[in-house]
């Protein structure tokens, strides 16, 4: 059948379509107005490695299938998890069929059926995404490339592909290929739920928007001064006691091994590994109020509601805070697949340089024992970091050089560093003077100070190949809902995950901006709190959705 008459037989059947569903009284979103699609190469946050644009578009209809490789339940989710999305825009019914994926429509291949991208970066997270007017194809060596791929179609769409009520058409994507692997196997989110507690549903709302930006790791401050938030079946008041407040005194609250694994196991749907962090020997109030044993003294301290830090620590000359560790730390690695367990280490003011040094040689093996590579805030490099730690670095400006030049030490005898700068990486940081929440200790930080900076160039005295990635903090003393982290996160969030994916050769400020203001109307489809900083070019529309928080 020649073009021509194809078209003509698809314009016959669309228009008796149209002539029935008015007949029985279906009302029909009028079709918007048909801007071009915007490029690929500039829609896209994080930018990707390559992209080639060009050729002609393709548009999802009320035909389009999604194509999954047969038998392969995890491509199949993933087309779900896709048709899902955008079934409730588009009205579509965006059915998922397993078979062969050579057909049009959107196709998910594993690299095993079809040519997939040049390097699968770690973990096969890359990912080459192809757009003709047939079809477009997501090919991947694993899932979570496909995943990382679907998040990148959902940004080359209109930010009304969000929505969750029916939207007027046309659903097209730009013609043109992205070819596309991550610069760093790390790439985190901190959340704080120790200073304010949030609630599973809080945080998998979390999870899922950090997918959208391919992160692939989320740091979970478990414990702190303020609240202990993990159930611990062997020590039990450390929850119910613990985790009974929170700063300012509120109700606080704790997890149950059940929601910590429902937490974990939503994670590892949007492709995000969960790091527990138990922060130690310093920031233990919680723990300390639970237990007397845990204090030198035999005396349980008062539950703490304020936001001063440096003033608790485990005593390290007692036997009972190594059964308490041991125990801790095991619940906690079997309830968690990843590889990695945080143990804090920060801020241990009230602990002395050698009973610091003590806790680290008896706390580290007890995490490898069970399993876990070790996390650690950068100041483990001042006592011995075990073989193939990870150290996180919050430094910034005031930090000395004595603490960076053993930073640089440490990561030149095999430690491995995640990147944090508090002045540029810190969620929580104030934008400007007037921001109403966050603090400013580390500095204000507006959203060109979280971009221009180079995690590979960071430190000196660092070599390259030490930094495991980068992660973007937020924690909580003046953060309580859900409205409010978005806030602080959004767009500094953004920032931090091209910083992560994208070759350096990629980052560039005027690019970003432009990018990054194609995202608003996409934050105000989906309900996201955000600030609307005035280094960005926003469209006129954006933050007509809630943009305060």
């Amino acid at each position: 059948m020649s073009p021509g008459c194809s078209n003509a037989r698809r314009l016959v059947t669309t228009g008796l379509a149209l002539l029935l569903l008015s007949a029985a009284g279906t009302a029909l979103p009028a079709r918007a107005a048909e801007p071009a699609p915007a490029p690929l190469d500039r829609s896209i946050v994080p930018a990707p490695a390559s992209v080639r644009p060009g050729g002609e578009p393709y548009e999802i209809t009320a035909r389009t299938v999604v194509r999954v490789p047969p038998g392969n339940a995890e491509a199949a989710r993933i087309g779900g998890y896709l048709a899902g999305l955008l079934r409730p825009s588009t009205g579509y019914r965006l059915p998922v069929v397993p078979g062969g994926t050579d057909g049009p429509g959107i196709r998910l291949v594993l690299d095993d059926e079809e040519g997939g991208p040049a390097d699968g970066g770690e973990g096969g997270e890359g990912y080459r995404l192809t757009v003709t007017p047939r079809a477009v194809t997501i090919s991947a060596r694993a899932g979570a490339g496909l995943f990382h791929g679907v998040q990148s179609l959902r940004q080359l769409l209109p930010a009304r592909a969000e929505r969750t009520e029916r939207q007027p058409g046309p659903w097209t994507v730009a013609g043109g290929v992205v070819t596309d692997a991550p610069r760093y196997g790390y790439r985190g989110a901190m959340l704080d739920v120790a200073r304010h507690f949030f609630t599973v549903d809080q945080v998998k709302r979390y999870i899922d928007q950090l997918a959208l930006y391919k992160y692939n790791a989320l740091h979970l401050h478990l414990s702190d001064d303020q609240g202990w938030r993990i159930a611990v079946r062997s020590w039990p008041r450390l929850a119910a006691h613990g985790g009974s407040t929170q700063v300012g005194g509120g109700p606080g609250g704790s997890y149950s091994q059940d929601d910590y694994r429902e937490i974990v196991r939503h994670a590892a749907s949007r492709y995000l590994t969960v790091v527990p962090e138990i922060d130690m020997p310093g920031h233990t109030n919680a723990a300390l109020a639970s237990y007397a044993r845990l204090n030198c003294d035999g005396v349980a301290r008062p539950l703490y509601t304020g936001t001063e830090v440096g003033f608790s620590s485990l005593c390290v000359a007692k036997q009972d805070t190594y059964d308490f560790v041991e125990d801790v730390i095991g619940e906690l690695a079997a309830l968690t697949p990843g590889p990695y367990l945080h143990i804090g280490g920060d801020e241990a003011h009230s602990t002395s340089s050698a009973d610091y040094a003590a806790f680290m040689e008896r706390v580290q093996p007890v995490v490898a024992r069970h399993g876990k590579t070790v996390v650690a805030w950068h100041q483990l490099a001042g006592a011995r970091p075990a073989p193939g730690a990870l150290l996180q670095y919050w430094g910034y400006g005031r930090t000395g050089a004595a603490e960076r030049a053993q930073v640089a030490a440490a990561a030149r005898a095999g430690a491995r560093l995640v990147l944090s700068p508090a002045d540029r990486a810190y969620l929580d940081m104030k934008y400007t003077k007037d921001t109403p929440l966050g603090l400013q200790w580390a500095g204000l930080v507006e959203v060109r100070q979280s971009y221009d900076w180079d995690p590979g160039g960071y430190l000196e005295g660092v070599p390259a190949a030490a930094v495991a990635g980068v992660e973007a903090p937020l924690w909580t003393e003046t953060i309580t809902n859900s409205a409010q982290l978005e806030y602080m996160a959004f767009p500094r969030l953004t920032a931090v995950a091209e910083l992560g994916w994208s070759p350096r050769a990629a980052h560039d400020w005027a690019s970003y901006r432009t990018r990054l203001a194609a995202q608003g109307p996409r934050w105000d489809a989906l309900g996201i709190a955000y600030y609307r900083s005035p280094q960005v070019p926003w469209p006129a529309s954006a933050g007509r959705g809630g943009s305060r928080p």
